[in-house]
């Protein structure tokens, strides 16, 4: 769940929603139902070789009669994964990190590979650029990167 968030930007309860008929492996793309997304409306994420192929190892390893792609261990929808995400947050000594900040990490992923910011907003499912932009945070070196570029 954390890696698919990370490589699809999409929100914790989209992630709890996802079903198998959301996900077309041939077209590569994965589908978040408006009924499941914050903005009430359907987008459509364009999946990369890693998200492609981590759901396609997953399904391999799921019970097929179910249609949510992530099941508590009673094959039930999630409604919370709390502990489960301290632990990991502890396990890796990662701090003051959010679920909602692999979203953020995402944003800012594609803008350092220079997408702009329209098409990410479109990815993130918001409806005004302002939010985009609260996103999109930039590392340091890319910002380095960025300036070292000028010459004159």
């Amino acid at each position: 769940m954390v890696l698919l968030s990370l490589y699809t930007g999409m929100r914790r309860g989209e992630v709890f929603n996802l079903k198998w008929t959301d996900i077309n492996f041939e077209r590569h793309l994965l589908t978040v139902q408006g009924g499941g997304a914050k903005s009430g409306k359907t987008r459509h994420i364009p999946l990369n070789d890693n998200a492609l192929q981590l759901l396609k190892d997953w399904q391999a390893q799921c019970n097929r009669s179910i249609e949510l792609v992530f099941t508590n261990k009673d094959g039930q929808k999630f409604d919370h994964i709390k502990t489960s995400w301290k632990g990991v947050l502890k396990k890796a000594e990662i701090r003051d990190f959010r679920w909602h900040d692999l979203r953020h990490t995402f944003a800012s992923w594609l803008v350092m590979e220079s997408v702009d910011l329209n098409t990410v907003r479109e990815l993130l499912g918001h409806s005004e650029l302002q939010m985009t932009l609260r996103y999109a945070h930039l590392a340091p070196e890319h910002k380095a990167q960025a300036v070292g570029r000028l010459s004159f």
